[in-house]
């Protein structure tokens, strides 16, 4: 069964949403240190740590926490000159950044929503290596607010200011290496109620929520400056929090293949009932594999491993069944699997295989007293991680035999998903007593005028087309637009279509953009709205500053010899090349007006405006036909 097929009322389809957006202020939540992201190399120095879960106020310890820490781990991290010692947590936390607090409350407003009386700093427990100090921050700031989509309303349930954790920089040989740069950047969580009742509707509302946090103006734009998490379940099934989702684009087939997998996994559970199915006891089998010739198992007993199985009873033929595109059964467990350090597994449902031979998976079925509707699942590796593995495998078997097991899952990038570790609980979260509570005051916050307004406006007062409209209202450059439109009186559409057009083109050409500043792009075309320069030469001399940022406009239209001709030394030009195709024009007449037009603005260089340039070459061909 494929998604296409599903009935999502019937299934009973829940979902909600958590967003994740960067907040673009200057310094981070809780120190003074910019936001700005650096290249791994500018790294001046390391540390390492390791972390461990602790109690919380109510003395319980979270069970995702507790399973991060199963594996002992190092990590390192790579700080920088601007790194401060809060990042290292060598010192506490300063308090909360007013701008931040400021752009939350923005932001609360334009989600209909209600500001706390008091905000109180929390820690989250994260022991994954994501943050130095073993947890996150966080404070609620609103909550009880709505959206607007097409399939109905969906409500806003809170809305948190935390603090961005550190970039995964690389896996190491001891753990995982980390970057600071990226650590106490603010950050607004936006969760939504469990109101969503379609992949469509789940699309809708991100981008509902992605427009309102643009209309700002103050989130940071790029990829991995907003996240996109869904909570999905169906009525028989389980909450799943899928975690991750880098694209809008990615969320509904994200949606779609969750219900699948849960569909599939449900019908999975029956068939084993029928069955009478049962896991066994996880056995040491690595004599039958004394002699293998498979790759991986002969490197792990090379290296003094070990090979262990779990018997599956009634499992035959459903470890290797799919339950989402290119994933099956058997791949949730090679996921609980590689969770505890082991590389993966292999399941008689796909043997033999592998180097694996067919007599030694007759073997191993009678080591392991296997029947005809059993399956079997082995890990070959260091004695250790054999062990942890295999018990991982036979736990996520025994939760198929019930169905659906609630968890947190990663978002891969083809729409599916993989096991990353359980739901967290409420015991993951305690009081941060090094900062002190913020009451905030939203009698000065003005709400800011959407993206879907300023588009409309865009078209009603500065006559845009709606699409480049659009492109300009949520693009990144719109109040550099409204700068040079509404206070140097430039002309709307030479604004925009530099802003957005002509800086697409030439990123596509390979020309360095990212190098130009405001300040470029607004000499740069007031020289052209004044006449200075025309605007067939606007791309030149954006690509001179691309290439040599140290210039001035109008230092890189002296050097470029980019200054705007006059009639006269228009029309000598235009004159030079009809003579030089006189033939062409006594035989073609106005037919041979456009190759010419090309020609004249060749020889002109781009220095005329390209309107000049047609009049007076119309004016010597009708002269000469």
């Amino acid at each position: 069964m494929t998604a296409a097929d599903f009935d999502y009322d019937d299934l009973g389809l829940v979902a909600g949403l958590e967003i994740h957006q960067q907040l673009d202020t200057e310094t981070k939540l809780f120190c003074d240190c910019p936001t700005a992201l650096r290249e791994p190399e500018a790294s001046t120095r390391t540390f390492t740590r390791y972390l461990h879960p602790t109690k919380s106020e109510l003395g319980e310890i979270d069970e995702a926490a507790l399973e991060e820490s199963v594996v002992d781990r190092e990590f390192e991290y790579l700080a920088y000159d601007t790194t401060c010692l809060v990042e290292e947590d060598d010192e506490p936390p300063h308090r909360v950044d007013r701008e931040a607090m400021e752009t939350a409350l923005e932001i609360a407003q334009l989600l209909d929503t209600s500001v706390v009386d008091q905000v109180n700093v929390m820690r989250k427990i994260v022991v994954d290596g994501s943050n130095t100090t073993g947890f996150q921050r966080s404070m609620l700031v609103a909550g009880d607010g709505e959206i607007e989509t097409s399939e109905g309303p969906v409500g806003v349930e809170d809305m948190l200011l935390e603090e961005e954790s550190c970039q995964r920089v690389a896996e190491t040989d001891d753990g995982v290496r980390f970057s600071l740069d990226r650590l106490g950047i603010p950050l607004v969580e936006i969760g939504t109620r469990p109101d969503i009742r379609s992949p469509e509707q789940a699309r809708e509302a991100a981008e509902r929520i992605g427009m309102l946090l643009r209309s700002t103006g103050k989130v940071k734009r790029g990829l991995g400056t907003i996240r996109q998490d869904v909570n999905v379940s169906i009525a028989d099934g389980a909450r799943i929090e899928l975690k991750g989702v880098q694209s809008l684009d990615d969320i509904d087939d994200i949606v779609r293949n969750e219900v699948r997998r849960q569909v599939e996994l449900l019908d999975i559970a029956d068939e084993l009932a029928e069955r009478d199915a049962d896991v066994g006891e996880p056995r040491d089998v690595t004599e039958v594999f004394a002699d293998t010739d498979s790759g991986v198992v002969r490197g792990a007993l090379d290296g003094g491993g070990e090979v262990r199985a779990v018997l599956l009873s009634g499992f035959d033929g459903l470890v290797g069944r799919e339950i989402q595109p290119d994933r099956r059964l058997g791949t949730e467990l090679s996921d609980h699997a590689k969770r505890h350090g082991a590389g993966g597994i292999f399941h008689t449902d796909e043997l033999p295989a592998y180097g694996v031979t067919a007599e030694e998976v007759a073997a191993l079925r009678e080591a392991v007293g296997a029947g005809d509707d059993d399956a079997v699942a082995i890990v070959a590796d260091d004695p250790e991680t054999a062990e942890r593995a295999i018990e991982a495998v036979a736990e996520r078997a025994e939760t198929a035999l019930d169905g659906v097991p609630e968890e947190t899952r990663d978002a891969n990038e083809d729409g599916t998903s993989r096991y990353l570790r359980p739901l967290p609980g409420a015991a993951r979260m305690y009081p941060e007593t090094d900062v002190p509570p913020v009451e905030p005051d939203v009698t000065e916050v003005e709400t800011p005028e959407l993206l879907t307004e300023k588009v409309a406006r865009y078209e009603g007062e500065y006559g845009l087309d709606a699409g480049l409209a659009e492109q300009v209202a949520y693009g990144q450059r719109w109040p550099l637009f409204e700068t040079l439109v509404e206070d140097d009186g430039a002309d709307p559409t030479l604004v925009a279509g530099t802003l957005e057009s002509t800086l697409t083109e030439l990123r596509r050409e390979g020309v360095p953009v990212e190098n130009l500043t405001d300040t470029h792009l607004r000499e740069s075309v007031l020289l052209v709205d004044g006449g200075d320069v025309p605007r067939e030469g606007i791309e030149d001399l954006l690509t001179a500053l691309a290439e040599d940022p140290s210039l001035s406009a109008e230092a890189a239209v002296e050097r470029e010899d980019l200054g705007g001709v006059d009639e006269s030394e228009v029309r000598e030009a235009v004159v030079e090349v009809v003579e030089r195709n006189a033939d062409q024009v006594r035989e073609q007449g106005m037919g041979a007006f456009s190759a010419l037009m090309g020609e004249c603005m060749g020889a002109l260089r781009g220095k005329a405006d390209g309107d000049t340039v047609s009049e007076v070459l119309r004016e010597e061909i009708q002269q000469r036909a």
